[in-house]
């Protein structure tokens, strides 16, 4: 698909779900209510577990370029994964695997298709566990378990296959230990998200159980793979809400609990915007030498 085409259909699903959004709030003002009875401390422990999911990613970072026996320091690796989460929001049309791709091959000799076979193997693990966090909270947990065995012995299969048949992995270092550093960064992620979406489920609906929350987690971390607008604006909630057939939640505690969510992300980017900022990220990363 085109980039003005991607970027005109983003536009389109954005102000389509403002319009949605507004008109569902008019026909249901018990949400406002609901918005004003949530703690204050909710946002600090958000912004706390957005911080844990970030180091997550920084470390999915490290563990990527190690595959292909590469360093990146720790300042640089935080403001790179700081600058990079700042383009793909506010960036035309998700924006940050491509920065990070152009940065990475400038300025660390990473090959785009040693990147890209690094991001497969990551989204590898996040889609493996968000299908176990589905079914985890929709089907019984030897189906849940099956289905993670499966999908984790047909993950490596893939790609041992990849690696094998395709120029593309040929030259990864696929130890145990390179494996298990990106695996371990996913989970702490996923984790994360695990929490940060149960906060706010139960800030609404005080009696969800952690298999509608780990239901919806799932969901919401599976519609990264087709969201063409900044942080998924209208397709994550166009899952879920069209998916409470296995999360069981209502749809004005989505609704909800999204504004709180959305909210909170917007103070996170504007915390790591001062961070970029304040530490002279473009000019220590040499952004306009290397991007």
């Amino acid at each position: 698909m085109k980039q003005h085409v991607k970027t005109a259909l983003a536009l389109t699903i954005i102000v389509a779900t403002i319009v949605a959004f507004a008109y569902y709030i008019t026909h249901h003002p018990q949400i406002v209510d609901q918005l004003r009875h949530v703690p204050p401390w909710l946002l600090f422990a958000l912004l706390s577990l957005y911080g844990v999911a970030f180091l997550g990613y920084m470390f999915v970072t490290r563990g990527s370029l190690h595959l292909y026996g590469k360093h990146i320091p720790l300042q640089e690796n935080i403001l790179f994964n700081a600058y990079s989460s700042l383009v793909n929001f506010f960036g035309p049309g998700q924006s940050g695997p491509a920065f990070r791709g152009v940065y990475l091959k400038k300025r660390h000799n990473l090959r785009v298709k040693h990147f890209v076979f690094t991001t497969l193997v990551y989204y590898g693990f996040f889609g493996v566990l968000n299908i176990m966090l589905v079914c985890a909270g929709s089907r019984p947990w030897w189906q849940t378990l099956l289905l993670m065995a499966l999908a984790g012995a047909g993950s490596v299969l893939v790609v041992l296959w990849y690696k094998k048949r395709s120029h593309i992995g040929k030259d990864a270092r696929l130890t145990i230990t390179n494996i298990a550093w990106i695996a371990a960064a996913t989970v702490l992620q996923v984790i994360a998200l695990l929490f940060i979406y149960a906060l706010e489920l139960r800030s609404i609906q005080s009696d969800l159980s952690w298999a509608q929350i780990s239901a919806y987690t799932g969901i919401a971390n599976l519609s990264v793979f087709v969201a063409i607008t900044p942080g998924g604006i209208g397709i994550r909630e166009s899952f879920l809400l069209f998916s409470t057939q296995l999360h069981h939640i209502s749809n004005t505690t989505i609704v909800a609990a999204s504004v709180i969510d959305r909210a909170a992300y917007l103070v996170f980017l504007g915390l790591l915007f001062v961070l970029v900022i304040g530490l002279h990220a473009k000019d220590k990363l040499h952004i306009k030498d290397n991007v």
